[in-house]
């Protein structure tokens, strides 16, 4: 059954690549150099504690051969220095005399005193004569008592030697227990044995010394070892007198028997001994002993002394080898370490490389892409500035036009009024150019000048009415001189005397300014903010009476206030906020824009001041409701 293809396109397709370089790319990988460094690590250590114990070990056994031969030539040479006296003895003639005539007792006491002052010349522990069945003859320890100077043991010890003719043993000085060492000289007639020269050593100073150079050093211990296993000599006091293998209760009954070893009690140390013989340098275990741990494995080498018949073997502890290689274990591990850090840091810094050159090749590409774009936007950019210098300029010859459409939109709403104010004029002319004709043809010349006086009066009015209305009426000059802010009060108020008549507005003037104070402002643009503020306010009192209109100003530092306020309804709080937003206004549908305060909000930011609403309540010594229209300049 055949796979579905939706499931087969899904696989991933099969690796063609040679089995080397997918290791390679494994290799490659953060984690394979995790576990490469973790391995390093363990092979270091491995490595580091097999070389630094192998040669450790190797070194400590040559040490330990070096001073095991320095030992055994140590024993040879003690025992070396009496090889002399049992012949010296042998030859003397009083020694011979008694050999000859062995029940003389005038020759033994002689022999016994010839004997005591050679053994002590020699610094020998004691001599003897002995007859061929180890019956002393002569002793250099003789007393008037008559006792044997010799132990049962010891005795039956010289004539197991005699029996085979030894020419030196060991024996246990049953006394004290020390290791003492018997020096043989066979004296034969025709081939027979007739007596034998004894030369007796205590080995107790040369073992003390051992015992002392084995408690100084802690790591090195000193056995000898004679035919039967048995620890004859030993640097460990506990030791001495224990068979150095394994043991059977048979053994150890034949041994005590023998009476060579009286006392001891010839327990087995467990020393793989067949291993000693194999090998020159075996780790063993020994039992506990004072300065030894339990069980403790120390490093064992022997040598044969064949002419003594008895072997040494030196017992070194190998625990300073152990502790130099669990320092070159962890140092094996810090190298391996360090390898593996060191492969990790190489992949990185090639991957890091290659990232590198891939970045910069990608760099280079993005790069010629980026200047094409840029070129591009560049061009859009260029048009799209063109375009934007136009709509800007569009915007402020619009906001030009706005501003000057307010003023027509003033201007409008003025436009009954001010028709009315010259109407009336007009018609005063009327009349009194009427007068004027019929007083002059009646030669009323006095009269006639007096009428001419009042035509002049009436259009100077109505040549002030039509200036200021020109101009308010023109568009303002970006570069305007200082304006006089007193005069663009009067000036208002006369354009809007009309309005405020028919309104029937009170308007009070709070001025305390130094006269002719000038603001930073054009005259023109500051009559329109008023203008603005003043209507508004007018508009506001429509069904209100009395209506009153103030119109304040106020120094406050460098900064003049100017306030415009009525008594009319007031306004929603609510909608404070959104009084200069453009279109809003709270008048009924045709009478107004939405505009005046929009336009009068930037004249005034335009003059570096502020417009703002100030509800009564926030306004000391205030009517109730109404509203007040601040703004500040500044003034020279």
């Amino acid at each position: 059954m055949s796979a579905p293809p939706a499931l087969l396109q899904a696989l991933p397709p099969p690796d063609t690549r040679p089995w080397w370089r997918r290791w390679a790319a494994r290799l490659r990988k953060p984690s394979a150099h995790v576990w490469l460094t973790l391995a390093l690590v363990a092979l270091g250590m491995l490595l580091g504690q097999r070389l630094s114990e192998n040669a450790g070990m190797a070194q400590l056994a040559a040490v330990a051969s070096e001073r095991l031969e320095l030992y055994t030539a140590a024993l040879d040479a003690e025992l070396a220095r009496h090889d002399y006296l049992p012949n010296l003895i042998a030859i003397d003639e009083e020694v011979q005399a008694l050999i000859a005539q062995p029940q003389d007792s005038t020759l033994r006491r002689r022999a016994d005193l010839k004997l005591a002052r050679i053994t002590v010349r020699a610094g020998a522990s004691a001599s003897y004569l002995v007859d061929a069945q180890g019956n002393v003859l002569a002793s250099s320890q003789a007393s008037n008592t008559g006792n044997n100077p010799l132990s049962v043991g010891e005795q039956a010890r010289l004539r197991d030697a005699l029996q085979a003719q030894a020419q030196h043993f060991f024996a246990v000085n049953e006394g004290n227990g020390s290791t003492e060492y018997f020096m043989l000289h066979l004296v034969r007639r025709q081939r027979q044995l007739q007596a034998a020269v004894v030369v007796r050593l205590n080995l107790a100073p040369l073992e003390a010394t051992w015992v002392d150079l084995g408690l100084r050093s802690h790591g090195e211990k000193l056995l000898v070892v004679d035919d039967n296993e048995v620890l004859i000599m030993s640097s460990v006091p506990e030791w001495k007198y224990r068979i150095l293998g394994h043991v059977t209760p048979e053994v150890r009954a034949a041994l005590q028997a023998s009476g060579r070893y009286p006392g001891a009690d010839l327990q087995g140390m467990g020393v793989d001994t067949e291993g000693m013989e194999k090998q020159d340098a075996l780790l063993v275990a020994v039992p506990a002993a004072k300065g030894l741990r339990e069980g403790g494995l120390l490093l064992a080498q022997q040598r044969v002394a064949a002419p003594l018949g008895v072997r040494l073997v030196t017992l070194s502890d190998p625990a300073e080898v152990w502790r130099q290689a669990h320092y070159a274990t962890w140092g094996g591990g810090a190298f391996g370490a360090s390898v593996g850090l060191m492969s990790l840091y190489l992949a990185s810094r090639r991957r890091a490389l290659r990232q590198v050159f891939q970045a910069q090749t990608a760099l280079q590409k993005a790069h010629g892409e980026l200047e094409r774009l840029v070129d591009h936007r560049t061009r859009e950019l260029r048009t799209t500035n063109e375009e934007l210098k136009r709509q800007i300029a569009q915007r402020l010859q619009a906001e030009t036009e706005l501003v000057q459409a307010g003023k027509l939109a003033v201007l409008g709403q003025m436009s009954a009024g001010i028709s009315h104010e010259l109407n009336q004029p007009l018609t005063a002319l009327r009349a009194l150019s009427a007068n004027t004709l019929r007083f002059l043809e009646a030669g009323r010349t006095q009269t006639v000048a007096e009428n001419l006086k009042a035509i002049d009066s009436v259009v100077e009015r109505m040549a002030a009415i039509t200036r200021q209305l020109k101009s308010f009426a023109r568009k303002a000059e970006n570069a305007a001189e200082p304006a006089v802010l007193q005069s663009a009060i009067a000036n208002v108020l006369l354009l809007l005397e009309h309005r405020l008549r028919s309104a029937q507005v009170e308007v009070r003037q709070d001025l305390p300014l130094p006269d002719n104070l000038r603001v930073k402002a054009d005259a023109n643009r500051l009559e329109q903010v008023l203008v603005n503020l003043v209507g508004n306010a007018i508009d506001a009192m429509d069904e209100v009476s009395p209506r009153r209109l103030l119109i304040s100003a106020r120094l406050d530092g460098e900064r003049v206030r100017v306030q415009v306020r009525d008594n009319g309804k007031g306004l929603d709080p609510a909608l404070v906020p959104r009084l200069f937003e453009p279109f809003f206004t709270t008048k009924p549908a045709g009478q107004g824009l939405g505009l005046g305060l929009v336009i009068s909000s930037k004249i005034v930011h335009e003059f570096g001041g502020t417009l703002k609403a100030v509800p009564p309540e926030d306004m000391p010594h205030a009517e109730a409701g109404g509203m007040c229209f601040e703004f500040d300049l500044a003034w020279e």
